[in-house]
């Protein structure tokens, strides 16, 4: 394994922290016994995992009870999606959700047409921004559930929450909000009470936890059924165990991101400046894609490189040991440029020649000079080669 790397695709996943994992050994070799009542040991665990609870529910102004331990994003997509859509189904089988919403969360509503439901589908402007006079439009007396990506993925677009719930507001009747806000957390302020959310969805892998472990913000009193059934020791709406190491390796992680977030959030403003003036400045016929400032994802950059495919700067990025994503086609499965730069608008040319690096804790402004560095002799060499490449 090569140990020099620079790891600029946080947004897929990251590594977990040395502090994180520190936290979650004892739980495999010493801590190993199951939470209950009765036992020294067993009442031990369960005041692990109360406090585990609380940290993860006070970083975004939760109570313990509204947290639901599950797999990762797209379990907890599934079991807030779901379960809030077929409990309420006797009051309208009307569902919300947008065109660059993330995948899973898409392919949920997918399933949910399959069963009967009706999707409406709110279209993004270039930016990546929902066009929310469309929402206000598409809203019926039988739209029982709003469902959105709190931060896009791709373009790092900051959706304006608030604004969603003020209009679900003024519907005549309940609308239920979730935001797969996997992206959002730990990156910007994340407050259910002042969004206004009433499911949430987060994924520990993103910021530096364990993987294989994330929640669902599960406001109390909502309507919901499980999608899953079994015994339900912890959860209703996740049976079966527990992954004891995992959660309270969840909780360090969380601590972390927030022992220090205001730092860490100017850090990654400045790295992100920092590169998109470096591209800028060094690199000619450049787009960067998606909004800027503080409407952004302060971990995300996104740029399409004129006449060069985003699969061929992906591979010689990491023949010098610098990891990236790409919009390119080739580097998916399905051979298609990626659905939310076409959505929004993007030509084939700029989706498949769109380059996005995404930023972790770890991060370092040598990382971001050494790519630049590396990037800048690579396009100039590709466009070279390109008979597409004009001056």
């Amino acid at each position: 394994m090569k140990s020099d790397k620079i790891y600029l695709d946080n947004c897929k996943t990251s590594r977990t922290d040395p502090v994180v994992l520190e936290a979650m050994k004892p739980y495999f070799l010493q801590k190993y016994w199951y939470p209950g009542p009765f036992t020294s040991y067993g009442t031990e665990i369960s005041e692990d995992i109360e406090k585990a609870t609380q940290i993860v529910a006070e970083s975004i102004g939760a109570k313990p009870e509204e947290i639901v331990f599950t797999s990762g994003g797209t379990d907890s997509n599934n079991i807030g999606i779901k379960g809030t859509a077929y409990a309420n189904q006797d009051n309208g089988k009307h569902l919300i959700t947008t065109i660059v919403s993330h995948p899973s969360v898409l392919a949920i509503f997918l399933d949910l047409e399959e069963s009967g439901f009706d999707v409406s589908y709110i279209s993004a402007d270039k930016d990546g921004f929902i066009d929310l006079e469309e929402l206000k439009n598409e809203i019926r007396e039988d739209t029982t559930l709003v469902a959105i990506t709190h931060i896009n993925h791709i373009l790092g677009t900051i959706q304006e929450v608030k604004k969603i719930r003020e209009i679900l507001d003024s519907a005549n009747h309940k609308i239920y909000l979730f935001t797969d806000s996997c992206e959002a957390y730990t990156k910007i302020p994340v407050d259910v009470n002042e969004l206004g959310m009433d499911l949430m969805s987060v994924s520990g892998h993103k910021f530096n936890g364990p993987p294989g472990i994330g929640f669902l913000y599960c406001r109390k009193g909502i309507k919901i059924k499980p999608i899953q059934h079994g015994v339900a020791r912890f959860h209703k709406l996740k049976p079966g165990g527990i992954n004891i190491p995992s959660i309270i390796g969840l909780a360090k992680a969380v601590e972390i991101s927030f022992s220090n977030f205001d730092k860490q959030y100017n850090k990654y403003r400045k790295l992100q400046n920092r590169l998109i003036y470096s591209i800028v400045n060094n690199i000619p016929k450049v787009q960067l894609n998606g909004p800027r400032g503080h409407k952004r994802n302060p971990a995300n950059v996104n740029f399409s490189f004129s006449a060069v495919e985003g699969e061929a700067i992906m591979m010689m990025l990491d023949m010098q040991n610098i990891i990236v994503a790409t919009g390119s086609g080739c580097s998916s499965q399905s051979l298609e440029p990626n659905y939310v730069m076409l959505q929004t608008g993007h030509t084939h040319e700029q989706a498949n020649s769109s380059i996005r690096f995404t930023f972790s804790r770890f991060t370092t402004e040598q990382d971001i000079d050494k790519t630049v560095l590396v990037l800048t002799d690579i396009i100039r060499e590709l466009r070279r080669r390109s008979p597409l490449w004009k001056e």
